[in-house]
């Protein structure tokens, strides 16, 4: 089944970011799908490579579970995305800007990332993830 960059980019968001559904999230990748995150620092609670579904999942849902529970959700209303299509087909690149509320003491804090997605047959082969992990503290 073929899927539009919209689509795909959709089910990946709404399962990782907005609902950290690590099953679900799992789910967007190929069997051995990629998940990159280049500016991860060393021993972050995020790993910067990790490959195959499987792991993917397993990861993830460690990743989740350490986020606090109060943790801020985006401000849908205020972030926004642009997505570029390229000459590959296969291939389209996520612009993002994250916005989460002040907490009272300051303004937003705005978290610009950029997601470079190679997929196959509608689910994301590779997913290279630039966001400097530093904004989210």
């Amino acid at each position: 089944m073929s899927r539009t960059p919209q689509e795909i980019f959709q089910s990946y968001v709404h399962a990782g970011p907005l609902t950290r559904d690590a099953d679900a999230l799992a789910e967007t990748f190929t069997e051995d799908g990629v998940f990159e995150a280049p500016l991860m620092p060393d021993g972050a609670a995020l790993p910067r490579r990790i490959v195959g579904r499987e792991a993917i999942r397993t990861a993830m849902a460690a990743y989740y579970e350490r986020q606090p529970k109060d943790d801020r959700k985006p401000n849908l209303r205020k972030s926004g995305y642009v997505l570029h299509t390229t000459a590959d087909p296969e291939v389209f690149i996520a612009e993002i800007d994250t916005v989460f509320d002040g907490d009272g003491d300051g303004g937003d804090v705005v978290v610009s990332l950029v997601q470079i997605f190679r997929t196959r047959n509608g689910k994301i082969a590779r997913l290279r993830d630039y966001f400097s992990p530093t904004l989210l503290g």
